[in-house]
C-alpha cells in the first residue's frame, strides 16, 4: 500500500519504521506543502498520516483509492471532513495520548510567568544578578482564581494540579458540561465568559477551535481582563485574537501571556505578525511542543498503528473522540 506521512519534520520512528518494514511505500512529505502538490501526491495514496497540513476538498477531491485519514494529534480543524466523508474516507484522530502531558505544559507555562522566571533569566544574562526591588515582585499561585476555559480532560487536569496541587480557586467556562460535571473535577462552573475573566489571576484555555470558538478572546475579552491577569494557550491559537493580544502585552493591559499555539505556525522573527512577542519578558513562547514527551509519543505511535491495522484489516475503526465531525461518520 501507499501511505503518505505529511508533516515530516516531526518525527515518528516507530510508525516509519513499521510500516517500512511490513513492505508498504512510505513517502514523506514535508510541512508547508503545497495544495497542488499533495493533491498529486495523494492521487494513488491508500492511507494517510496528517498532522499539520491542510486537508482540503481540492486534495480529498484527488484521491482515487484514500480509505482513511489518521491525523496523529488531536485537532481536526485541517481537514475538510465533510469532503471526506462524501468519498466515503474515514478520518480518525488520537485524543487522549497527550492530555496530561499538555496539561503539565500549561501548567509549567503559568508557574514560570507567576514566578516571572523569564525577565529573570534575562536579567541574569544581562547583568548576572538581581536584587529583590519591587520589579521582580512575583505572585504566589495559592490563593489566586484560575480559569479554565474548555474544561475536558486537559482542562480537568489543569483544574486538578492547580486546585489541589496549588490550592488555587478553580472557576471554569464551557457551555456543554453541567455544573456538577465540572464540581466533580474541583472547577465551579461560570455561565458568562466575561464574569469569569473578570475574576481570574490566571486564564488557561483548553477549547477545541470550531466555528463558534474562533477569537473566543477577542478584543472585549482582553479588555475585561485584571491589570495582572497572566493568560495560557495550549489549545489553538486562533481561540484569541493575537493581534488583540499583542497589543494588550505593549500597553501593559495584562501581565503576561504564555503561548504554545498560534494562527499561523511556524513563527519567525522576520515577517510573522506576532513577531514582536520575542521582544517581550513577560512573554513566553513554546514551538507548539507541549505535547512533546517521551510518554506521549510513544502512547501517540502505537495508536496511530493501531488505527491503522484497523484500516488495513478492515475492521471498525475506533473512534476516541466525542467530537461529533468524527462521532457521526458512517
Amino acid at each position: 500500500m501507499k501511505i503518505i506521512r505529511t508533516d515530516m519534520e516531526l518525527e515518528t520512528p516507530l510508525i516509519d519504521k513499521t510500516l517500512q518494514e511490513a513492505g508498504h511505500e512510505l513517502v514523506l512529505l514535508p510541512d508547508g506543502i503545497s495544495e497542488e502538490k499533495l493533491a498529486t501526491e495523494i492521487e494513488d495514496c491508500d492511507i494517510l498520516l496528517m498532522c499539520y497540513t491542510p486537508i482540503t476538498r481540492k486534495v480529498i477531491s484527488s484521491a482515487t483509492k484514500l480509505k482513511a485519514i489518521i491525523k496523529y494529534g488531536v485537532g481536526i480543524d485541517a481537514i475538510d471532513i465533510p469532503a471526506a466523508n462524501e468519498k466515503g474516507i474515514m478520518v480518525v484522530n488520537i485524543p487522549e495520548y497527550a492530555e496530561e502531558t499538555v496539561a503539565e505544559g500549561a501548567f509549567a507555562l503559568l508557574i514560570a510567568l507567576a514566578k516571572k522566571l523569564p525577565a529573570l533569566q534575562n536579567q541574569m544574562e544581562k547583568t548576572a544578578w538581581a536584587w529583590p526591588t519591587q520589579k521582580w515582585l512575583a505572585h504566589d499561585i495559592s490563593g489566586k482564581t484560575l480559569g479554565i476555559i474548555g474544561c475536558g480532560k486537559i482542562g480537568n487536569s489543569m483544574a486538578r494540579m492547580a486546585g489541589l496541587g496549588f490550592r488555587a480557586k478553580v472557576i471554569g467556562y464551557d457551555p456543554y458540561k453541567s455544573s456538577e460535571e465540572l464540581a466533580d473535577h474541583g472547577i465551579e462552573k461560570y455561565d458568562s465568559l466575561t464574569d469569569l475573566i473578570k475574576e481570574c489571576d490566571f486564564i488557561s484555555l483548553h477549547a477545541v477551535l470550531n466555528g463558534e470558538t474562533k477569537y473566543l478572546i477577542g478584543e472585549d475579552e482582553i479588555k475585561a481582563m485584571k491589570k495582572n491577569a497572566i493568560i495560557i494557550n495550549t489549545a489553538r491559537g486562533a481561540l484569541i485574537d493575537e493581534m488583540a493580544l499583542v497589543a494588550a502585552l505593549e500597553k501593559k493591559q495584562i501581565a503576561g501571556a504564555g503561548l504554545d499555539v498560534f494562527s499561523q505556525e511556524p513563527l519567525n522573527q522576520a515577517n510573522h505578525p506576532l513577531k514582536k512577542l520575542y521582544e517581550m519578558d513577560n512573554v513566553i513562547l513554546v514551538p507548539h511542543l507541549t505535547f512533546y514527551t517521551k510518554e506521549a509519543m510513544n502512547r501517540l505511535e502505537v495508536e496511530v498503528l493501531e488505527r491503522f491495522d484497523e484500516v488495513v484489516e478492515n475492521r471498525p475503526i475506533t473512534i476516541k473522540s466525542k467530537d461529533p465531525r468524527l462521532q457521526n461518520q458512517k
